[in-house]
């Protein structure tokens, strides 16, 4: 009685060690195989191939994604042998199914070799899958950059030149693209229409909002509106857009800037408060404009106030997004306080060199840490008699 019987095992557990080694070797052979490429579609393939050549099957298919060699039957054969691939993690990537030739019957190294074979395949597969996700994120990169690029390109590339006037705009960013939108356009009538806005959210869908909004301004700010009208338009037409669009409602702020006279028209929708310092005081000589109604496209059918003020030579306003108030050191935030402050204390009677300053402001506060939301500013100056150019 040999050893095998003995114990009970089947008599093919007695392989001679030749046998043995060629059976390893086969194994060997198999994982080069498998590894060999990191195409998902090519590695489920290499490995079917393997199963039939080696054990002399009928045909072998992987269920997810299907792919295999040999006969594939169109219907799952019920008590055809099956082998799970394992992640490393457990998790299940697919089966291997053997479809066997007639009377055939898989012996214990033959199923030892399936194992096998199904260890290698699941590390292959795993690597493609890797390298797959790899591909998409690179190319997903490379449209997010295009899209950041577009993005800038839709922000007003030169900002007019009025006599007396000293006009900045500037916008970061959180992300690749973002939510905030900020223009400059002159009506026929002379005057200049300014907005700042903030679609709720961040990220790409944000900002496929924010260009449609932008596209919805720019046609309508052409038809010389009231800027009551305009808002109110505005915010029935998105939304009436549906319901994502209601759940990415827009704030904004919207004034019409006469250069003669200075006076400002003043629309806010939900946004943050505007900041105005007249004749660059601070104190009772600081003045907000506040919101006057709900954000756009929130609620149908809503109606705004026009407020009205002049912006008296060495005045200063700056029209923001939260994204620059909501900067954080630690716990603690930098708040409308600060940046009030902020815009005060800067001496510059450029209005571009007063937003590099407050932008300066906002890194030191965060310790230079990374951007938390999207940061848009405008900022108008209306230059004293001495310091016109």
């Amino acid at each position: 009685m040999t050893q095998s019987a003995a114990v009970g095992l089947p008599e093919e557990m007695d392989l001679p060690l030749e046998q043995q080694v060629v059976r390893l070797q086969a194994l060997l052979e198999a994982s080069r195989a498998v590894h060999s490429t990191i195409e998902l579609p090519r590695v489920l393939e290499q490995a079917a191939r393997i199963a039939v050549l080696e054990l002399e099957l009928d045909g072998a298919y992987f269920t997810t994604p299907r792919a295999g060699y040999g006969r594939i039957p169109e219907q799952p054969e019920p008590d055809a042998p099956t082998i799970p691939l394992l992640a490393r993690d457990g998790s299940l990537l697919s089966d291997l199914v053997l479809v066997l030739a007639e009377g055939q019957q898989l012996t214990l190294y033959e199923r030892d070799f399936l194992e096998g074979l199904a260890l290698q395949t699941a590390l292959a597969v795993e690597n493609a899958m890797h390298h797959q996700r790899r591909l998409e994120w690179a190319r997903l990169e490379r449209d997010l950059d295009a899209a950041r690029m577009i993005q800038r390109s839709l922000l007003p590339q030169t900002l007019p030149t009025l006599p007396g006037y000293s006009l900045a705009a500037r916008s970061s960013a959180c992300y690749q693209v973002g939510g905030d939108y900020l223009d400059v356009v002159s009506a026929p009538d002379g005057s200049q229409l300014i907005v700042v806005a903030d679609v709720a959210g961040k990220g790409l869908a944000s900002a496929l909002v924010c260009t449609s909004f932008r596209s919805a301004f720019r046609a309508l700010a052409r038809e010389g509106l009231p800027l009551d009208e305009l808002a109110g338009r505005l915010g029935q037409q998105h939304w009436e857009e549906g319901v994502e669009a209601r759940r990415r409602y827009v704030t904004a702020i919207f004034a019409r800037l006469d250069p003669a006279s200075g006076s400002i028209e003043f629309i806010n929708a939900g946004h943050n408060p505007a900041c105005l310092l007249k004749g660059g005081a601070t104190g009772p000589d600081a003045q907000t404009i506040d919101a006057s109604g709900p954000p756009l496209g929130m609620l149908p059918g809503c109606s705004y106030e026009i407020e009205q003020i002049t912006l008296a030579p060495g005045a200063r306003l700056l029209l923001y997004t939260d994204g620059l108030t909501e900067v954080f050191q630690g716990d603690e935030e930098f708040g409308e306080e600060r940046l009030f402050a902020s815009f005060a204390e800067t001496s510059h009677d450029s209005a571009e060199a007063a937003l590099a300053t407050i932008w300066g402001t906002l890194e030191a506060f965060s310790g230079g840490a990374a951007q938390v939301d999207d940061m848009s500013a405008v900022a108008v100056y209306r230059l004293a008699a001495a310091e016109e150019p």
